[in-house]
């Protein structure tokens, strides 16, 4: 059952107090901190490598998508007063990762590219369940676990990239995507018993590894 204990006590979740082991495993070996039951194989890294500006294309729509994610959540759910600092937060700081992006395109000569359809998310999506509660469950769980997904490619990014500025980029949003993964999962214990979040993000990881495992390789974060 949820429990929502805003009225009594409301807990404050800023993205800078998140501490998150981020020693995620970017190899096939089985992770040791990620929640992450599928390891994203060593072809997909070697395919965003070969085609790095198409990479950054995709990188650049799937941070303005996730801005706009965190804004929709405001839009739905005023009432949750922790949920809506929380994400109010991370729409900005995901609008800023989407400015980073862009100036890396930028100094390439690249330009933006129409969206596509990000078939990961809408997989993903097709997991969250009818009723206001459980809706907002299924929503923040899947946010964490996108999130999670994120932290697993950029750090495989960043590790076959060579060292410099681009390398220290796609650290840092390593790192933001492990505290965001942590954000999604402590708003869910805010609002939910722990018995129902665990459970639920149980299923919710075995799918997100069959989705995954089935995915075709490309240039594109998912």
């Amino acid at each position: 059952m949820p429990c929502d204990n805003e009225n009594s006590q409301i807990l404050r979740i800023h993205l800078s107090n998140i501490k998150i082991n981020t020693n995620i495993d970017a190899n096939n070996a089985p992770f040791s901190q990620s929640p992450l039951r599928f390891a994203t194989p060593a072809e997909w890294v070697n395919t965003v490598m070969a085609d790095f500006d198409t990479f950054l294309q995709d990188h650049a729509a799937a941070e303005k998508k996730a801005s706009s994610m965190a804004m929709s959540m405001i839009s739905h759910y005023p009432n949750r007063i922790a949920l809506v600092e929380a994400m109010a937060e991370l729409a900005i700081e995901e609008l800023n990762h989407f400015r980073e992006v862009v100036k890396w395109l930028h100094r390439r000569d690249i330009q933006l590219t129409a969206d596509n359809k990000d078939h990961y998310v809408i997989a993903m999506r097709k997991h969250m369940r009818n009723g206001s509660d459980v809706y907002l469950l299924d929503r923040l769980l899947i946010g964490g676990i996108i999130e999670a997904r994120g932290c697993e490619r950029f750090g495989m990014i960043a590790k076959a990239l060579p060292s410099g500025d681009l390398q220290n980029f796609y650290h840092a949003i390593t790192e933001s995507e492990a505290k965001h993964y942590q954000l999604f999962i402590d708003l869910a214990h805010q609002y939910f018993d722990a018995d129902i979040v665990n459970n639920r993000l149980d299923t919710l990881l075995d799918a997100e590894a069959k989705i995954t495992a089935d995915l075709l390789i490309s240039a594109a974060l998912h």
